[in-house]
């Protein structure tokens, strides 16, 4: 019958020649972590700096960025682990061998990683820009390796896969300096037409945020059921789209009633008979 060998940790030889020179190998992986660490940190903030000296779009920088973070972290713990005696070699080849069932299961995520890319190397968009895309809509703050940033105009932060946005239409509202307001303003039949056109266009001149080219449009756009439908067509700049658009609505709708003309809306009479 075989005796079994058990281990006297007591025995200051096994201390010696065990226990103090892994926990020495230990406490120096980990110094190896912790200082890798901050020299990962530290040559990616280079990185960042030159990127920006050389005048690269925010966007492009904040990705670069945490690509090359992410690389040298992955050098730091091959480092980390190969002082500890773990043969990174047979772990490069446990993970090549599993590449394709990791392929198969993160198969979204190296989607909205390639997906990053592309809107890196494309730029669809900037951050900075009002985008509309895969259902929301927001100011463009970051675009991260798998996910773009964006926050919507009450202040709440989107999260939108990068996958879905580049498989998906977007709509960029700041792509362009300027930006056209589409306004319809209905008058009724008995009105003065020449009236209420030139009510609007006196408006729209008064206004200096409104663009002299290309020239604001005014014209009849349809013979509606109960109104008499003006298109109104301004140009402005990108930032004053909200604040003309606004302050047209009440200034043309104050106009029109100091001049008697009105303004048609949806109404509805009900007669009532009384059966004897």
């Amino acid at each position: 019958m075989e005796s079994i060998t058990t281990i006297d940790w007591t025995d200051p030889g096994l201390i010696q020649a065990l226990l103090i020179p892994w926990g020495i190998r230990l406490a120096i992986a980990l110094a190896i972590f912790i200082i890798g660490r901050w020299i990962a940190r530290w040559l990616t903030n280079i990185v960042r700096k030159l990127m920006t000296k050389s005048n690269l779009d925010v966007m492009l920088i904040n990705f670069l960025g945490n690509l090359v973070y992410t690389v040298l972290i992955l050098v730091v713990v091959m480092a980390t682990l190969d002082h500890l005696g773990i043969r990174t070699t047979s772990l490069l080849a446990v993970f090549g061998a599993a590449g394709l069932a990791i392929g198969l299961a993160l198969k979204d995520s190296l989607s909205n990683f390639s997906s990053g890319v592309m809107i890196i190397l494309f730029r669809p968009f900037k951050v900075g820009d009002f985008i509309e895309a895969a259902g929301a809509a927001g100011v463009v703050e970051e675009v991260r390796m798998f996910a773009t940033i964006m926050r919507t105009g009450d202040n709440r932060q989107i999260i939108v896969p990068n996958g879905q946005i580049y498989g998906g239409t977007i709509t960029n509202y700041s792509a362009k300096p300027t930006r056209r307001i589409d306004l319809v303003f209905g008058i009724g039949y008995g009105d003065d037409i020449a009236k209420a056109k030139k009510i609007i266009d006196d408006i729209m001149q008064q206004d200096e945020r409104i663009l002299s080219d290309p020239a604001p449009g005014i014209a009849l756009g349809e013979l509606a059921e109960s109104s008499v439908n003006f298109n109104v067509r301004p140009w402005v700049n990108n930032e004053d789209y909200w604040p003309v658009r606004a302050d047209l609505l009440e200034k043309i709708k104050l106009a029109f009633d100091a001049n008697g003309i009105s303004i048609p809306f949806p109404q509805q009479d009900v007669y009532m008979h009384e059966v004897a």
